[in-house]
């Protein structure tokens, strides 16, 4: 349903889900109106399990969506269509039985038995991970399967007429290709009768009559019918006959299948409709800036990143720039989950006009929480390894001992911070610490700073605390880079080149309790 936002603001926003929104409904009008739905579509590969890269097409479809909504009162859907019936060409990692796989390539993916022994094929494995895992984050959509398509003949009228467009369509494609493989080319790729594989074979004729083709089966001359998933489409040609078919208004796609939709585009066109509305987004990259793999498992994985902040957060790192590579590695979290708190924190006192573009707001479909941030995680994690918490129970008995007044109850966001705090210390922080050995001069000055914590009133503000910090560091020589001083305390204190706001820190953890740590530093 449409929101009360006043309608001029939304015009006038550049949030990209909202640029994507008024796209899809200017390019689409004639046909959203004549079918009162609007159809977005995401693609799922099922010969691997989900991982990051698909729950960022479902999320960034989800914000359009979330923006749609604020537009018009039309119906939207989110189809997650899986490439089920795609035949198996290698064995993945870090699966059970790759003997049961290596002797079932090149067959449907809902014709090779389930590793895992679990469902009745590989292919219906993979799609209840997928179902279970957009479940698990909430996202509304409807599932696919392309076997249950082709088989029950729900392509049927589509594929006879890609038959009908046969030329046209090897017109398009085989001039892309290279000279060996335009020998083999065919849209058409028959199941076989006798092994289940998907057969990548030259086509001899067509018989459009019948709905049937001709092909050359190892010196056997066989025909086979385009219907009722005894055929099944290349690549390209099965996008274009999935748009048409579904009636689909939007679908985004990585960066590396730009050349593909193009090619479907042009093939859709030929079959008589126009083009779903599109959008390419970047590809995410590692540390180094190489692509990101499963099977080189560099980066990081959704389950790593869950182990160590919320869906949300993810969500969050989704949002801006889609179209601008982004870098995704384990120290990239805590960067994110306070990049999220600051956005929380600031979206009360915003504007309507900034609020739209506060990522929270497409995070949280329009209603963000509204809880009080205790800290940034940046300093929770500096929290972790001076109280030795090692579980969530025993940082919040720390934590209550200052601060009273905060409870798990009131605060459902730090609360969950402080066990994702505890994770990602123990794997990513505390096996990388090295404590730096003050000498005599940096010793002097954070004796200096002792002497300073002790003369100090319990009550001040941490800006206040801050000041004085900076007063010790200017009379220790520091004056004129106090960025050396922080890191100075950083290194000995934490074990780390950076560290959390000083004065914030120190309020938090206790006067007392902080003398106590950087003595126990400088014994």
């Amino acid at each position: 349903m449409k929101s009360p936002i006043d309608r001029t603001i939304i015009e006038k926003t550049n949030a990209w889900p909202f640029v994507e929104a008024k796209k899809i409904l200017k390019e689409r009008k004639k046909y959203i109106e004549k079918k009162n739905k609007i159809i977005l579509q995401t693609g799922y590969g099922p010969s691997g399990l989900p991982h990051i890269g698909t729950f960022g097409e479902v999320a960034r479809t989800s914000m359009i969506v979330n923006a749609l909504n604020q537009l018009t009162d039309v119906p939207k859907e989110i189809i997650t269509f899986s490439d089920d019936m795609d035949g198996l060409r290698k064995v993945p990692e870090n699966i059970p039985n790759k003997d049961l796989l290596e002797k079932n390539l090149n067959k449907s993916l809902t014709k090779v038995p389930d590793p895992f022994k679990k469902f009745s094929s590989f292919g219906e494995h993979n799609n209840e991970m997928l179902k279970n895992f957009l479940n698990q984050f909430g996202f509304k959509y409807i599932f696919k399967s392309s076997t249950d398509l082709y088989n029950s003949g729900r392509f049927n009228d589509t594929l006879k007429l890609v038959l009908q467009n046969y030329q046209g369509i090897m017109d398009i494609i085989i001039p892309t290709l290279g000279k060996d493989r335009q020998k083999t080319y065919s849209p058409f790729l028959p199941i076989c009768p006798e092994t289940n594989k998907v057969l990548e074979i030259p086509v001899i004729e067509i018989d459009e009559n019948n709905s049937k083709i001709i092909f050359d089966n190892s010196g056997k001359k066989l025909e086979k019918s385009i219907l009722n998933g005894e055929c099944k489409l290349q690549w390209k040609v099965d996008w274009a006959m999935r748009w048409y078919a579904l009636d689909v208004d939007f679908e985004m796609y990585g960066k590396d299948l730009i050349e593909s939709a193009i090619l479907s585009t042009k093939i859709i066109n030929l079959l008589g409709k126009k083009n779903p509305s599109g959008f390419a987004y970047e590809l995410f990259l590692d540390e180094k800036g190489e692509k990101i793999s499963k099977s080189k498992g560099n980066g990081i994985s959704i389950e790593q990143w869950l182990r160590y902040a919320s869906p949300e957060s993810l969500a969050l790192y989704m949002y801006p720039n889609p179209k601008r590579a982004k870098k995704l590695y384990s120290e990239v979290v805590p960067k994110t989950v306070d990049e999220y708190l600051t956005c929380i924190e600031k979206y009360p006192t915003q504007e309507l006009k900034d609020r739209l573009l506060n990522p929270v707001w497409h995070v949280h479909n329009g209603k963000p929480p509204t809880e009080k941030i205790i800290m940034p995680f940046s300093m929770l994690l500096n929290l972790v390894g001076s109280s030795n918490a090692d579980s969530k129970e025993i940082l919040w008995k720390f934590i209550n001992r200052f601060h009273k007044e905060i409870n798990p109850k009131e605060h459902k966001i730090f609360d969950e911070l402080t066990e994702y705090a505890i994770n990602y210390f123990k794997d990513k922080v505390e096996p990388n610490k090295k404590f730096k050995k003050p000498n005599l001069k940096e010793k002097k000055a954070l004796e200096n700073l002792v002497l300073k914590l002790k003369r100090l009133d319990q009550s001040l503000e941490p800006e206040e605390i801050q000041t004085h910090v900076y007063t010790v560091g200017k009379e220790n020589g520091y004056e004129k880079n106090l960025r050396d001083w922080f890191k100075l305390i950083y290194e000995v204190v934490f074990g780390e080149a950076n560290g959390p706001r000083m004065g914030f820190f120190i309020s938090f953890f206790g006067l007392n309790e902080t003398i106590e740590l950087i003595n126990n530093k400088l014994k």
